[in-house]
């Protein structure tokens, strides 16, 4: 009896497991991103191994693609970098996200988009975080949002974590009414 209850439990596990991954496929390993354009700012959401994102977003602005590149530095990940200085031609910022969590980033980015008359922002994140990304910045932003991959790798063995991870984020952000 108690072995069958664990085969059943066993069997269950690999079918939601599978249901999950067949599922958030498209959200989390294939999600929707856009072409690049010219846009007001450049912005680019904080993380942990994210100086590939943050390397990319400055490569962005170099080509020109627009005049504002803003970067959240959560737990001071840009500190030692060099990436906080001025461009030619690029009005850098870096900043503390309060709280430091994508709503906090998107909070920053609606008060920025007001104070600078932002109609257009490229945001730039790592692939499993895209999706839910322009779903909360979307609720705090009215303007044109343009999602950009960063070329950061993701392993093989991060995704499991990412779908969990990012799922329980979803859920918080449907839950959260506002920006």
């Amino acid at each position: 009896m108690r072995r069958r209850r664990i085969v059943i439990a066993l069997v269950v596990t690999l079918v939601l497991a599978t249901v999950a991954g067949i599922v958030g496929h498209p959200v989390y390993v294939t999600p929707r991103t856009d072409e690049l354009r010219r846009a007001d700012a450049i912005f680019v959401l904080g993380g942990a191994g994210g100086e590939t994102r943050y390397r990319y977003a400055v490569g962005l602005a170099d080509q020109g693609l627009a005049p504002d590149l803003v970067m959240s530095n959560p737990k001071h990940f840009l500190d030692d970098t060099g990436l906080c200085r001025p461009r030619p031609g690029v009005r850098v910022d870096c900043f503390q996200p309060d709280p430091s969590t994508t709503r906090g980033e998107a909070q920053k980015l609606r008060d920025l988009a007001r104070q600078r008359g932002w109609r257009t922002v490229i945001v730039v994140t790592f692939r499993p975080h895209i999706s839910r990304a322009r779903y909360i910045v979307g609720r705090c932003f009215p303007g044109r949002i343009v999602m950009a991959q960063s070329p950061q790798r993701v392993s093989p063995f991060y995704w499991p974590y990412a779908y969990v991870y990012q799922t329980a984020g979803f859920i918080r952000a449907g839950l959260q009414s506002g920006c």
